[in-house]
C-alpha cells in the first residue's frame, strides 16, 4: 500500500523503519503528551503491531516519507482506538519535531482521511488528543475535522474531532 501527496509517500511500516522512528518516538517533546517516551524496544513493537494492524484491518499507522529522498519523517495513519468507551476509527500523526511547521502533518492527515472514506465503510473519522495537545488538535482542523466532544481518563481531559464523509467530500469539491 503505497499514497501519494504532493511532497509525501506513505507506506507501510517495516522493521528497517526502526531508526528513523526512534527519531520521532524517542523524542520526549513529540511524546509529551503520551504516558511515556518510547525506547528502542516500544518502538520495535509499535512497528510490530501497525503489521498487525494491516493483516487484521488492512490499515494501521503508516510511515511518512519524503517524496524527494524516501526519508521516514514520521507516521501517520488509520487505527481503531476506545474513545469514550467506543471503538472507533481514529487518524494519528506524529512528524519528526525538525521537520513539524511545515504542513507534513496536514498533507498526511488529508491522504489518510482521502483513503480512509474511499477504501472502508466508515462514516466518521476521528482524531483524539489530550486538552494540552493544542497542535495535535490544530492538524486535526487543518484537515477538516471539527470538535466533538471531551472526556475524562486516566491522563486527564481528552478532545475528541470528527469529520464526517460528507463533510469530506465538500472540502475535497473545494480544494
Amino acid at each position: 500500500m503505497e499514497i501519494f501527496t504532493e511532497r509525501l509517500i506513505l507506506r507501510e511500516l517495516t522493521s528497517d523503519d526502526t531508526p528513523a522512528l526512534c527519531e520521532v518516538l524517542c523524542d520526549s517533546e513529540i511524546m509529551r503528551y503520551y504516558p511515556c517516551v518510547f525506547d528502542e524496544v516500544r518502538v520495535r513493537g509499535w512497528i510490530e503491531k501497525n503489521l498487525e494492524r494491516y493483516r487484521i484491518f488492512g490499515f494501521g499507522l503508516w510511515a511518512v516519507c519524503l517524496k524527494e529522498n524516501g526519508r521516514l519523517i514520521g507516521d501517520c495513519g488509520l487505527t481503531m482506538q476506545n474513545i469514550n468507551g467506543s471503538i472507533r476509527p481514529e487518524i494519528g500523526y506524529h512528524i519528526r519535531r525538525d521537520m513539524q511547521r511545515r504542513g507534513y502533518a496536514k498533507e498526511s492527515a488529508c491522504a489518510v482521511c482521502g483513503w480512509a472514506f474511499e477504501n472502508t465503510p466508515f462514516r466518521v473519522l476521528y482524531s483524539y488528543m489530550k486538552h494540552e495537545n493544542v497542535p495535535s488538535a490544530k492538524t486535526a482542523m487543518s484537515y477538516g475535522a471539527h470538535f466533538a466532544e471531551s472526556c475524562e481518563d486516566d491522563g486527564g481531559v481528552t478532545d475528541v474531532y470528527a469529520i464526517t464523509r460528507e463533510e469530506w467530500e465538500k472540502i475535497r469539491a473545494v480544494r
